[in-house]
């Protein structure tokens, strides 16, 4: 059986549907999908929109990495699929998908946290807040200082 892996940067809107979709297989007993979505607040404080941009290069080799570690630490996943957009998001547009396809829910619950907890850490993408009071301020998803701008 081949496994489905998928890595994309994108300015275009990203697709449950479709990311549902490649992730599935006739193998699975479960897809687990996280969404992360534009929030309207942080920390207390209303946000307008955000602007993510990333290292395409560099953020494509972390995602395959990660899918290259939960191939590896839970061996029986056939799917995973990692996609993160970019530019100008509104509130509540989807910012990232990552799907795991595994024939048990336990090992594509773990999987899937494992790749969302190690792209936040690991790929080199960052995001600028854009707050009501006027304020941005640009933010690494990884651990990197934020810098306020005004």
């Amino acid at each position: 059986m081949a496994l489905t892996r998928d890595f994309r940067i994108t300015f275009a809107p990203l697709s449950i549907a479709e990311v549902y979709q490649m992730a599935d297989h006739t193998a699975n007993g479960a897809v687990v999908i996280m969404s992360g979505t534009v929030r309207e607040q942080t920390e207390g404080k209303s946000v307008t929109y955000l602007e993510y941009q990333a290292y395409e290069p560099m953020a494509v080799k972390i995602f395959e990495q990660i899918s290259d570690r939960i191939f590896h630490q839970w061996q029986d996943t056939n799917s995973v699929i990692i996609h993160h957009r970019v530019g100008k998001l509104r509130i509540q547009d989807i910012s990232v998908l990552v799907a795991v396809g595994c024939p048990h829910r336990q090992e594509a619950f773990s999987a899937c946290q494992y790749a969302i907890d190690t792209l936040k850490h690991n790929a080199p993408i960052w995001k600028k807040e854009h707050f009501a009071d006027g304020v941005s301020t640009w933010v690494s998803i990884g651990a990197c200082e934020e810098i306020q701008q005004h």
